[in-house]
């Protein structure tokens, strides 16, 4: 992300501005330590997942790896159903 400094961010604003709403974010930075981030009104923040959310609400069977293993089976080797 290009960072500028606030007297070039002063100086050029408006061209900043409309970089940032083509999606060209910026940080505008005061002897060399951030102030601010600068980006398109319209791009949301990006969601962090959280691990382990449905702890307790599922529950997988012990014979998860076999399940339905007989129906798969005839169904990629076309037989009939019986």
């Amino acid at each position: 992300m290009k960072t500028v400094s606030l007297r070039e961010a002063e100086a050029d604003l408006s061209r900043l501005i409309e970089a940032a709403s083509r999606g060209e974010p910026f940080v505008i930075a005061e002897n060399g330590r951030p102030l601010v981030r600068v980006v398109p009104a319209d791009v949301e923040p990006p969601r962090t997942r959280r691990l382990g959310g449905l702890v307790g609400q599922i529950s997988v069977p012990d014979d998860f790896d076999t399940m339905f293993q007989d129906e798969i089976i005839r169904l990629f080797e076309g037989e009939e159903e019986k």
